[in-house]
């Protein structure tokens, strides 16, 4: 079993580069499909999610070759329809793989997804829009069956602004002749990037960003190179750790933008915050003062994937906080880790209330998803003694060897 062993207490110092953003290569990585040229994604994090993407794209019929940083993608010989269930199951972002699939095969079998268990994540969204594209979708057996011989244009209304879904309809629609407007949209910084990933490739779309997206169906894409934005819920880890443990971090290669909704926050605390260009700087002396209020909302609202290590910070602020969890109704599962490092906390349905405590005392806690491990890192940074966390294979999902990061920053963190 792999685990962290923290000696918590020290400040950290130093400079943290921001690699790719996982929610931004996974689907820039199913997305590589849709044509039979080379693709070169630059700036590649190396977690473990992106080894189980090339997994599932070299079961496919996929070659992919690691150079450093780069993915060197080769389509060319795609001809499997089929996503085993074994590693579907690990991955949720497998999902991605149903759109681009059907646009380059025509069909496809995808075993239901998994990932982090922070709650229910129906895909219905996304079935619903493909279908009203004239795709026919059969469930049976744990497995979505699907046909997309008679697609059509179509004007799609979302009953939430899924990323998935919006996502995969993107990738679903980009051969269909005509006009797909896609309307109540998820507005993330990621549903950009893959636009921007598309209409390099020779795509015609538009509107990412909005509540509206419209794709004239082309005939052919081509390969491209390209470089995916800096991973914003990375960033927002290390700004809260760096808040927490006081001292001056300076993250390098972030957008500030993508992560405003934690900066306005941070700015609340006795933090400083300078932003130039590509980096952010920021000082701190330790302990905080509470937050009133964090509701998790659509991007650019606070993000929920942000939401547990935010949690952790309160834990040690001075004062009462309340976080309001509006995305994932089991987020709050990391709570009950964080009380046995000594945080009083409280959960009352999709609110928890935090009254900040003067000290965390290390402990022996468990990472259940990947966001939640990282706030469970973060506690150990700052808890007095030592604190173990174990089942980190959640944190390798999202994180870069986190102990290395940290070490590097003078944290005293090592895996085991």
């Amino acid at each position: 079993m792999k685990e962290y062993i923290i000696d918590g207490g020290l400040p950290l110092e130093g400079q943290v580069n921001i690699c790719g953003a996982k929610n931004s290569i996974l689907p820039l990585m199913a997305a590589s499909i849709l044509t039979d040229e080379i693709v070169v994604l630059h700036d590649c994090p190396d977690i473990s999610d992106v080894d189980s993407m090339i997994k599932i794209l070299e079961g496919l019929g996929s070659k992919i070759i690691k150079n450093g940083r780069d993915l060197i993608i080769d389509n060319s010989n795609v001809a499997n329809a089929q996503i085993p269930v074994g590693i579907a199951k690990e991955l949720r972002s497998s999902i991605f793989l149903l759109g681009s699939l059907l646009s380059r095969l025509k069909q496809a079998k995808v075993a239901y997804p998994g990932g982090c268990d922070i709650g229910l994540r129906p895909i219905d969204i996304h079935i619903a829009g493909l279908r009203e594209l004239g795709i026919d979708i059969q469930e049976q057996g744990g497995y979505i069956l699907c046909n997309s011989a008679n697609t059509k244009c179509g004007d799609i209304v979302l009953d939430l602004p899924s990323v998935g879904a919006t996502e995969n309809l993107m990738m679903s629609a980009v051969f269909i002749k005509g006009r797909t407007v896609i309307r109540n949209c998820a507005k993330e910084p990621e549903i950009c990037d893959l636009q921007k990933f598309l209409n390099c490739m020779g795509a015609k779309i538009k509107g990412a960003g909005s509540s509206v997206i419209v794709i004239e169906g082309v005939d052919k894409l081509h390969g491209t190179e390209y470089t995916p934005i800096p991973d914003r819920i990375v960033a927002g880890t290390y700004l809260i750790a760096a808040a927490m443990c006081g001292g001056n971090v300076e993250l390098v290669n972030v957008n500030s933008e993508h992560i405003s909704s934690l900066i306005s926050k941070l700015s609340k605390t006795t933090c400083k915050i300078y932003i130039k260009n590509d980096r952010i700087l920021i000082k701190s002396k330790g302990r905080q003062k509470s937050l009133d209020c964090i509701e998790t909302m659509y991007y650019p609202g606070f993000p929920t994937d942000l939401q547990s290590q935010i949690m952790a910070m309160q834990s040690i602020s001075k004062g009462t906080s309340v976080i309001v969890e509006n995305i994932f109704e089991t987020r709050f599962k990391t709570a009950s880790e964080l009380k046995k490092l000594g945080a009083d906390i409280t959960i009352k349905g999709r609110v928890a209330v935090i009254r900040g405590v003067k000290e965390l005392v290390g402990g022996e806690v468990l990472a259940t998803d990947l966001r939640g491990g990282a706030s469970l890192v973060l506690a150990g940074l700052v808890a007095k003694g030592q604190t173990i966390v174990k089942e980190i294979h959640h944190i390798d999902r999202g994180y870069e060897d986190m102990s290395k990061v940290l070490g590097d920053l003078g944290a005293h963190i090592r895996r085991t």
